[in-house]
């Protein structure tokens, strides 16, 4: 298992200290550009940001905030009652599962909880220095142990992209801090045994994070949560981005182990995390309102559906997911980078290589069903008529934005 590095100055900058890497989604700016010659334009699928439109009565909640007066005083950074009661009976209502509101709290979004908690639980275990997290997954969850000061290390995965906990090394099991569980999964929506996670985590007293932001998205099966497990020793992390298309608002919430819990919420109060006073009273509304929720989960079916037959038409052969809004494509040849390329100019689409995932997702490449149903259809489109022309599959492209650009 390899391990990130962590606070080496580059070669030729001595005492510079660490030095961000560049930001994964800034090296797709040749597949922009590409994409943008064709007729109608670039359609970007790279970037899970979520583009319809919200709920109205989110939107009336946001503009009537300043009645109870959020937009005034410091809101509550474990989160307002309303809320706290709002995501306790969204857990009922979703899982049934009765969550006490002491052991929820909100966060800004949950990215900067997921880059930020490896470093609050060091603090409490200094004894520990593991991140743990899915070899091929959301890139934060390396880079919050790499902002620590900590080992992260890529926990393999099976053929069907789950959790292989067996293949953890005993020495990292010891040494570890936590472990990250994505489930759904992100790239690859694959659904992890999170009973069997939170039984390895307690046997190996690790604390388990399952973020869960594409639960209601789950394709194969009911939706679940590690906290049908109870809650010792795990905690539940949930969005409500991908749920309502509320990534602007950023609300989030982490919910499970009483103790983990309350660390965290007491370390967060002093770092000022809050989310805003309007943020937390639209987030009630949207966890009030289970009928967008569902008219949107019919929407990304749909476009997961339309955009797999299409890329068929092109001899690319993709399963469905288990879970969650992307396609997680083979590349021809095993060449992402390259498909890349052929992808943005040849079908004006925006594609991420799979290796912005890690080593182990090189030979795929992910695309995100967040462009509006017509933009979709547009892709189809384009797809259908390059292999009706014989131009469909994958063409070696040299002069094309792949060569290169994958470092």
């Amino acid at each position: 298992m390899s391990e990130a590095a962590t606070g080496a100055s580059p070669a030729g900058a001595p005492g510079r200290g660490w030095v961000p890497p560049a930001y994964p989604y800034e090296r797709l700016a040749p597949a922009r550009r590409a994409a943008g010659l064709l007729p109608g334009g670039a359609v970007d699928l790279s970037v899970g940001t979520p583009v319809d439109p919200p709920p109205a009565s989110v939107l009336a909640a946001l503009a009537d905030a300043d009645a109870g007066g959020a937009t005034r005083g410091y809101p509550p950074s474990v989160g307002t009652p309303a809320l706290l009661e709002a995501i306790s009976a969204w857990f009922e209502g979703t899982f049934g599962l009765a969550t006490p509101t002491g052991a929820i709290g909100v966060c800004v979004g949950t990215k900067e909880l997921v880059a930020t908690t490896p470093q609050w639980l060091r603090l409490r275990e200094p004894s520990r220095d593991t991140v743990l997290y899915p070899e091929v997954s959301y890139p934060t969850y390396a880079m919050g142990a790499e902002l620590a000061g900590l080992r992260a290390v890529p926990v393999p995965l099976d053929a069907d992209w789950r959790l292989d906990l067996s293949a953890v090394a005993p020495a990292d099991a010891e040494r570890a801090l936590l472990l990250w569980v994505n489930s759904p999964g992100n790239p690859a929506g694959g659904l992890d045994d999170l009973d069997a996670a939170a039984a390895w985590g307690r046997r190996h007293r690790v604390p388990v994070f399952s973020d869960e932001c594409y639960v209601e998205l789950t394709w194969n099966g009911p939706p679940r949560s590690i906290l049908s497990s109870g809650p010792e020793g795990v905690v539940a992390v949930h969005s409500l981005s991908k749920r309502s298309n509320l990534a602007g608002l950023r609300v989030g919430w982490y919910a499970g182990d009483p103790e983990l819990v309350g660390y965290l919420q007491e370390v967060r109060k002093h770092v000022g995390m809050m989310v805003p006073g309007p943020a937390q009273a639209a987030a009630v509304a949207a966890l009030g309102d289970t009928v967008h929720a569902s008219a949107q989960r019919d929407r990304y079916r749909r476009r997961l559906e339309r955009l797999a037959a299409a890329l068929s038409g092109v001899g690319v052969e993709v399963l469905l997911p288990g879970g969650g809004f992307y396609l997680w494509v083979p590349a021809p040849g095993g060449d992402a980078w390259g498909w890349t390329s052929w992808l943005a100019s040849a079908a004006g689409v925006v594609a991420s290589p799979g290796d912005f995932y890690g080593p182990a997702g090189a030979d795929r490449v992910r695309l995100a069903m967040v462009a509006p149903d017509e933009r979709i259809d547009l892709v189809a489109e384009r797809l259908a008529r390059l292999g009706a022309t014989g131009g469909g599959g994958y063409r070696d492209d040299p002069g094309g934005v792949g060569g290169g650009a994958g470092g």
